[in-house]
């Protein structure tokens, strides 16, 4: 088996291109740079091949895929700063991106008649309400410009395919790039107190944890709409903060144990450009009952995950 990871410069590309070398898949790493430039650890997406590519090329998407002629796309690239594509000046290239680029894959992707994987967002919902969303719900109703191109590109994808997987994911964090983890032990090292919100309730997803998933599913036909998060139940912002800090003061690192950490309503706390969802439930239920193994819980994700990046703590 062939399979062609996009987004390999981020979180979960870097996590998937690293799976399917552990279980000795042939895997292509492909983004927007000529040469590949991320984490120099040793791992696949360094040491397995790379092909540059613009997802928003229609011509470029073709000509690559045709000629790595892969088994299965798992497609992980997409913008996904939420605040900034809320800029006017911006719109237009999220859109192209999230949507454009993701209908051009799943073209080629009909032409070679290979699986796809799409990985998306809980932000194709309208956030409200406490009951958890459930992966074949066709309630969409995004709150921002992010979830709107996000649905786009599902859409694109369930019109045009057969062979899918459309997986919704929520609160992501990883070794290669940005997320919240890295921004509160940052934080936590300058502040005596931070504000975080109580009232935006999901459950983490450790790109570690998903690209296993994601590599088990590949290899199945069990097409269709997923949900995929850490187990554990569901968290406040605030809840995964006090975690985080209990942890990384449990290693050592006392100055975590004496920052305050305040909870806030998202009304209180402002700041974002982009409307949040408060409800960012997913029920995940659908894994198992189709014979998948469910990500480990949360806090347990939390902690090999510290164990990744002690840098972070040092």
């Amino acid at each position: 088996m062939k399979v062609l990871v996009t987004g390999v410069a981020g979180q979960l590309g870097h996590d998937v291109m690293n799976e399917l070398a552990a279980r000795g898949i042939a895997g292509v790493g492909s983004d927007l740079k000529e040469v590949y430039s991320g984490i120099a650890d040793g791992s696949a997406v360094t040491t397995m091949p790379y092909v540059p590519i613009d997802i928003t090329d229609a011509d470029c998407v073709n000509r690559v895929l045709k000629e790595t002629a892969p088994d299965a796309v798992v497609h992980c690239a997409a913008w996904t700063a939420v605040d900034l594509a809320e800029d006017t000046d911006k719109i237009a290239a999220v859109r192209r991106i999230n949507a454009d680029g993701t209908r051009n894959i799943a073209a080629a992707c009909k032409e070679l008649d290979c699986k796809m994987v799409y990985l998306s967002t809980d932000y194709v919902f309208d956030g409200q309400g406490e009951t958890p969303w459930e992966p074949d719900c066709k309630d969409y109703k995004p709150l921002n410009v992010y979830g709107q191109t996000k649905l786009e590109g599902e859409l694109a994808v369930s019109e045009l395919l057969e062979k899918y997987f459309i997986v919704r994911i929520a609160w992501v964090f990883g070794k290669n790039g940005s997320n919240f983890i890295k921004t509160m032990l940052r934080l936590g090292k300058t502040h005596d107190t931070i504000r975080v919100v109580n009232d935006q309730i999901g459950t983490p997803t450790y790109t570690l944890d998903l690209a296993r998933l994601l590599v088990d599913m590949i290899q199945t036909e069990k097409y269709g709409y997923y949900h995929a998060t850490n187990e554990g139940g569901f968290i406040s912002w605030y809840d995964f903060t006090k975690e985080i800090f209990r942890q990384a003061a449990a290693r050592g690192q006392d100055v975590y144990s004496k920052v305050n950490v305040l909870p806030v309503t998202t009304e209180e706390y402002g700041v974002s450009k982009a409307r949040r969802p408060f409800n960012s439930r997913l029920d995940k239920s659908k894994l198992a009952a189709s014979g998948f193994t469910p990500l480990p819980h949360w806090q347990d994700a939390l902690r090999r995950y510290l164990d990744e990046i002690p840098e972070l703590l040092g």
